[in-house]
């Protein structure tokens, strides 16, 4: 910890829009730090929280953030009444629900309950239960939200039950019953799916599957019956002697059924690309890897994004040469199987994300800033964007002059591969296609790219159909 002020600059410290809810602590970054000012009942709760033994157990294996007491004073740079202020170890890159893969959300699920469960143990309860709370360490999750906890009242019940299945339970059940995936949904309504519309979303087929009766059924027709009466259900409930062990059997419940939700698609298109890709060679594929390793092995690089990442052999060669790697694909499955991989490695360094960049996240939320656009949280020092030119300007019909643009508004740096005409890959796509993509030629792209970049080095493929070239934002 420094023993400097976090403030010895005010000018360098901004606070974090999206820190509002809870009005008992606000985040903000004073020069690359993540503080957090707590009023006299968040230092309250902070307090009681760091007593505890299961606090102690679930930060030291790294669930829960690292976080410390600053103890410097007047070290708030906004108005208000605050008591303390904390540090949290920064996570390399944000990210949302809805760029997760499906074994993201249920693992982060699965943390949540499991913490839940040990802070019961001590009288400790969470007040809210959203995914929104949990970031990653690589394939780790991480649970950041430390104000979430508070002490058990007596014939308290869990207010977090609903928003848990709104956010974890019905996203994971969408996937896994319906075979839809979740990221859109998320994406468009922050809140999740209220029991009484993800119930009009299931057949009647799906009341029998597991944990769908009572966590959907049941729960849309206690809703229904309770959203017009004036009782206050947490009074009553407390007065008819409310107990602990009620919420423990539902968490417990809640993790038996998280843990049987199983995603059953095996294959999309482009989840078995590695493996059946007919554009590539042997030769080309070793003499990619080889251009690539030794570019990034002359390369400083703390950041790196691997856009169009597939399963991630791309991203692995990144992270020996980067201090960390986002990698990026608008394939569910592909995406799933890259963090399981790297879950059973325990890599740390690649954070796989369900990401498409001709539609990338936007600014959500109050006022557009609770929620980040990708490129605000975190410039790349370098993005990859291998063998995905001819499916950005050919498949989404994006300009070839704007993507290349795009990139250079994104990234400092540039190692992008170049499909010509005559790859298979690109027949393929051109097959049922009107030809409308002009642009789209060898001799386009090195304008467009000498525009924004200085070419370091061009390096065709043996078969003659791909160039891979690395490049310098001419802004950087």
């Amino acid at each position: 910890m420094s023993s400097t002020s976090p403030l010895a600059d005010a000018a360098n410290s901004s606070i974090e829009p999206g820190s509002f809810r809870d009005r008992t602590g606000r985040i903000f970054y004073h020069n690359q730090r993540v503080l957090r000012a707590l009023s006299p009942e968040g230092a309250l709760a902070w307090r009681t929280l760091k007593a505890t033994s299961f606090y102690k157990t679930w930060s030291e294996n790294g669930s829960l953030v690292e976080t410390h007491e600053v103890q410097e004073k007047n070290s708030v740079p906004f108005p208000g009444t605050w008591e303390c202020t904390l540090e949290h170890h920064r996570i390399p890159f944000i990210s949302y629900p809805y760029e997760w893969c499906f074994g993201m959300l249920k693992d982060a699920a699965l943390l949540q309950l499991e913490i839940l469960k040990a802070a019961l143990a001590e009288d400790v309860i969470l007040k809210d239960a959203t995914p929104y709370n949990l970031q990653w360490q690589g394939a780790q999750p991480i649970f950041i939200d430390l104000l979430s906890f508070e002490p058990l009242a007596s014939g308290q019940v869990w207010v977090g039950y609903r928003q848990f299945c709104e956010l974890f339970l019905y996203p994971l059940m969408l996937q896994a019953y319906r075979d839809v995936p979740f990221q859109s949904f998320l994406r468009g309504e922050l809140e999740g799916f209220s029991p009484e519309n993800f119930w009009k979303m299931l057949s009647f087929r799906d009341t029998f599957r597991p944990g769908v009766f009572k966590h959907v059924f049941l729960h849309s027709k206690l809703q229904q019956s309770f959203s017009h009466t004036s009782t206050n259900i947490k009074e009553s409930l407390s007065r008819a002697g409310f107990r602990k062990e009620l919420i423990l059997a539902n968490v417990k419940g809640l993790i038996r059924l998280v843990r049987g939700i199983c995603l059953n698609r095996k294959q999309t298109q482009w989840s078995n690309y590695a493996e059946t890709c007919p554009s590539y060679s042997k030769e080309d594929f070793d003499a990619k890897v080889r251009i690539i390793e030794d570019i990034l092995s002359t390369t400083k690089v703390s950041l790196a994004w691997d856009i169009g990442c597939n399963t991630g052999f791309f991203s692995r060669l990144a992270a020996k040469h980067a201090d960390y790697v986002v990698g990026m694909d608008s394939d569910y499955l592909a995406v799933e199987r890259l963090y399981q991989a790297l879950k059973t490695e325990g890599t740390k360094n690649i954070l796989p994300l369900v990401s498409n960049v001709a539609q990338p996240s936007p600014a959500l939320g109050w006022r557009g800033l609770e929620r980040k656009r990708l490129e605000e949280r975190g410039k790349p020092d370098l993005i990859m964007a291998l063998a995905l030119i001819h499916h950005v300007v050919i498949g989404a019909n994006i300009p070839l002059y704007e993507f290349i643009e795009q990139l250079a508004l994104q990234g400092k740096s540039l190692i992008i591969e170049f499909v010509t005409r005559d790859d298979e890959m690109v027949k393929t796509l051109l097959r049922n296609k009107v030809d409308q993509y002009s642009d789209y030629s060898l001799e386009h792209f090195e304008r467009c790219l000498g525009q924004f970049f200085e070419i370091k080095r061009r390096e065709p493929l043996p078969s003659g159909k791909r160039v891979l070239y690395y490049a310098v934002c001419k802004k950087t």
